[in-house]
């Protein structure tokens, strides 16, 4: 059961791992080739694989609850469900979706994630490496402060984005079809959603600097100890 979990476990990161260095590898390479060209469909090229790694995320609830991963339940619940809520927001919003910010949003989710995931890696085969472990606790921090700067930016263009006639490219795409159908938009959704975002930030970058100094004192008593 141990040798279950534990395969289990590094499959689950591996794949983050992997499909996070592919979107980001796949943003930066068509940036290069093509310049500020590249923004309009950017969210086009990695959007579906960004989707599968944050659904997938939400695994990781469960991970914590479970005790596979030693973490803080409520700053990894914030972080889901703004990834994800933001997510269906951009999929719906056709318009938004070829908006720089949304590119930016996207770069920082990966840099983020790509500090956390060769962490766990190296965690899940029981060899954790110091200088991944200051990173993992330390960099992740401001990388989460600017990429809730950029969602609240993503929020307040969406907030620009108002009634529009049927078939205006800045409607809601709520069915699968090729035509878009002009729907009223929530804006006093969108404005409630500011200022939770911020709410909701403030207490995840609390939490997490919290879990720093409990991760890198527990690593600091382990070499002491040795």
């Amino acid at each position: 059961m141990l040798s279950f979990r534990l395969a289990y476990i590094f499959s689950y990161n591996l794949f983050q791992f992997c499909g996070h260095t592919w979107i980001l590898a796949n943003t930066i390479a068509r940036f290069l080739m093509f310049g500020q060209d590249a923004l309009a469909d950017t969210f086009y090229s990695v959007g579906f694989m960004m989707s599968l790694c944050q659904l997938l995320s939400i695994l990781e609830l469960f991970h914590i609850a479970d005790g596979i991963e030693k973490a803080r339940l409520l700053p990894r619940f914030i972080q889901v469900l703004e990834k994800n809520l933001l997510l269906i927001m951009v999929i719906m919003l056709e318009e938004i979706q070829s908006k720089p910010v949304v590119c930016a949003q996207l770069f920082l989710w990966n840099v983020l994630d790509l500090v956390r995931y060769p962490h766990e890696l190296l965690c899940a085969m029981d060899s954790p490496s110091p200088p991944m472990l200051w990173t993992r606790y330390t960099l992740c921090i401001p990388l989460y402060i600017l990429s809730v700067a950029t969602e609240g930016l993503t929020l307040y263009q969406a907030l620009a984005c108002e009634e529009p006639p049927a078939g205006d490219s800045c409607s809601l795409n709520t069915t699968g079809s090729t035509g878009s159908t002009g729907i009223a938009h929530p804006p006093l959704a969108l404005m409630i959603s500011l200022p939770i975002l911020a709410l909701g930030a403030s207490v995840t970058v609390w939490q997490l600097l919290q879990e720093r100094r409990q991760q890198l004192d527990r690593w600091s008593q382990k070499m002491k100890r040795k």
